[in-house]
């Protein structure tokens, strides 16, 4: 699985950290400070969009006063707390980004969440040491599932984008990196198991945790 695999870059929200049940609640609670009930079509339609897209998409479909600026604001202090201590990694997470480093790979992120939360994640769980590039969808002209932040990443890796291994867990997110021309292997996450018979169509693999594809390539 490893073979010619010279960078390994990851997705956040849903594949490093268990956090996608978190934006939803964040939704909820957002909408109902403006007494907007959440519709039921909502995650499907901003899956894969950056941080700033969500935001855009927001104000235009409920007609918000707030600049894109604001909400995005909002979003943060609402979630700042969560990424900072509560939100926990996903199995197998620490030990993975050791076992790659240790094999002399370079590890990016490319996510479409802000980076300011995600440096928040990584300093709360003392993981920052071991990513060389983060990259988020704000910071490229398109969103997943489009190659662009995947490519990015590579860029600044240094690394040709077939040489590139990603770990997933959304359809969108799947789509962005295979778009790229990477190898991706899928991660179970419980906000998308209903996805699972698509992305494992998508995807070399499809894991539980990180634990098995420790096991898978140490045996």
């Amino acid at each position: 699985m490893l073979n010619d695999i010279k960078a390994v870059i990851f997705d956040v929200d849903g594949t490093l950290v268990d956090s996608m049940w978190i934006w939803k609640q964040v939704d909820i609670d957002f909408l109902a400070r403006r007494k907007i009930e959440l519709p039921v079509d909502l995650q499907k339609d901003i899956e894969g969009l950056s941080y700033t897209a969500t935001a855009e998409y927001f104000k235009e479909r409920f007609q918000l006063p707030d600049s894109v600026e604001d909400i995005k604001e909002e979003w943060r202090e609402m979630a700042d707390d969560l990424y900072k201590s509560k939100i926990p990694l996903k199995s197998g997470v620490r030990e993975l980004l050791k076992f790659i480093k240790d094999r002399g790979l370079k590890i990016g992120i490319a996510t479409s969440n802000s980076r300011d939360l995600v440096e928040t994640m990584m300093k709360g769980h003392q993981i920052e040491e071991y990513f060389d590039s983060i990259r988020t969808s704000c910071e490229v002209p398109r969103s997943k599932p489009f190659p662009d932040v995947y490519l990015k990443a590579a860029e600044d890796l240094g690394v040709e984008p077939k040489n590139c291994l990603v770990f997933e867990d959304t359809i969108a997110g799947a789509t962005a990196a295979k778009a790229a021309g990477m190898r991706v292997i899928a991660v179970y996450d419980e906000i998308s198991e209903r996805s699972r018979p698509h992305l494992e169509q998508l995807t070399a693999l499809y894991i539980k945790d990180f634990y098995e594809f420790i096991n898978n390539i140490s045996s």
